[in-house]
């Protein structure tokens, strides 16, 4: 298991503000993740005071992404330093949304990995993925996910 106390998660996720998502990593595996993200008001997603239903899907994807793109890092690499990944949503195969988070909460995101195929590049992967406050689930979804090393 990766040390995440000292875990930076912008130095391997492509992601930056407005678009990061995601604010640290609880615990990372090979075949799970859980992060946390923090509403706050200035967010691109927050609309009325609310966290959409497209940032909670946006969140779900970037948490789901971490398990295979930590696959692409040395385990001692706490900098980043490995590989240069790009990835996407190739498809949604489910979601369901029972509510969205107001500014201030805090959401914690578990994902599983389901399935997974590697070449010499990229690797294509199904996720499962809960997001939750601390007393009640907003989302659950499964995701097929494209990652590609870029270097």
């Amino acid at each position: 298991m990766r040390n995440i106390q000292s875990l930076d998660i912008k130095k391997f996720l492509p992601h930056r503000a407005p678009f990061l998502m995601v604010d640290s990593v609880i615990s990372i595996d090979d075949e799970h993740v859980a992060t946390s993200f923090k509403i706050r008001q200035d967010d691109i997603f927050v609309v009325d005071g609310v966290f959409s239903e497209v940032g909670l899907v946006e969140n779900a994807a970037q948490t789901c992404s971490s398990i295979v793109g930590k696959s692409y890092f040395d385990e001692d690499d706490v900098e980043g330093e490995g590989a240069k990944l790009i990835g996407f949503i190739s498809a949604i195969k489910s979601v369901k949304v029972s509510a969205c988070p107001k500014v201030g909460e805090t959401i914690r995101s578990d994902a599983n990995l389901v399935s997974r195929f590697d070449a010499d590049d990229y690797s294509i992967c199904t996720l499962s993925c809960t997001v939750s406050t601390s007393d009640k689930e907003l989302l659950s979804c499964v995701l097929n996910l494209f990652i590609q090393k870029i270097n």
